[in-house]
């Protein structure tokens, strides 16, 4: 990502994540993994694809690790909102402008 944003250039990841909550992440994490792939089976014409969802939401990393990837890259976190408790996480990082001389 830094590759391509521009000096002094603003990135923003919506992202599915980790709910803050534990009473909620486990709730979250059951309705992901046994819940919805019936359900999409019923209602899609690819339910492959809600399982593969459901599948990368778990194995990505969690709000504060993806901001320390962030920053440890280059790209300064610039602030972290976490609506719907941590469902949702909307990151969001600047790269540095380039040094003049």
């Amino acid at each position: 990502m830094r590759r391509v944003t521009r000096p002094g250039g603003r990135l923003v990841i919506c992202e599915f994540s980790h709910p803050t909550l534990r009473p909620l992440r486990t709730v979250y994490t059951e309705y992901l993994m046994r819940a919805l792939p019936p359900v999409a089976s019923r209602v899609s014409s690819n339910p492959d694809a809600y399982v593969y969802l459901a599948e990368s939401i778990r194995a990505w990393p969690d709000q504060r690790a993806l901001a320390g990837r962030l920053q440890g890259r280059g790209l300064g976190c610039g602030g972290l909102a976490e609506p719907h408790r941590g469902i949702v996480a909307l990151h969001r990082g600047t790269r540095p402008a380039a040094a003049k001389g």
